[in-house]
Formats: C-alpha cells, structure tokens, sequence
C-alpha cells in the first residue's frame, strides 16, 4: 500500500502544480495540448518509473488500477479547483 500513497502525493503534487500554472499563465490552457493532458502523462511517467526501479517485472507492489484512476481524479479535481479558486479565467478542456 506504500507504493499508493506515494502515487497519491504525486499526483498531488502534480494536480497542484498544473492548478498553479494555469493561474500564472491562463493562456498555456488554450493551447492544442490541454492541461488534462498533462496530468494523465505524469500518470504514464510515475507507472513507467515504477516499472524500470522494479527492472521489468511485473511485481504485486505495482500501483493498482483503482489507484491510477483516483490519483488521475485528484490530479484533475486540483487541477480544476486552483485556478477556480484564484479566480483565473483559464480553460481547462
């Protein structure tokens, strides 16, 4: 369950850091390549890392389904709620 809340901070971290970019600078979200887009790739970057660091084997400490949907979920949720709370008028999707 270690690797899950490791995951869980990530995507915190993650979901915090788009939120704040997209205050800072609301014209990167009206791009061609959205923001939701970012959060799902450190989503394939975190499950890649976790791959190579176990040398290719698919082990049971792997990060769950269910844990790669909810962490794209709070990713996604602060993603939204940063920039809603500052009050940016930055596009999302």
């Amino acid at each position: 369950m270690k690797i899950d809340r490791l995951f869980f901070g990530y995507m915190i971290l993650v979901g915090a850091v788009t939120g704040l970019v997209l205050v800072a600078a609301p014209s990167v979200g009206d791009s061609w390549f959205k923001p939701y887009f970012w959060v799902l790739i450190a989503v394939a970057v975190f499950d890649g890392a976790v791959f190579l660091l176990r040398q290719g084997k698919m082990t049971t400490t792997a990060v769950s389904m269910e844990a790669k949907l909810l962490g794209f979920v709070i990713g996604i949720v602060l993603m939204v709620v940063i920039p809603s709370i500052a009050g940016s008028p930055a596009r999302f999707f």
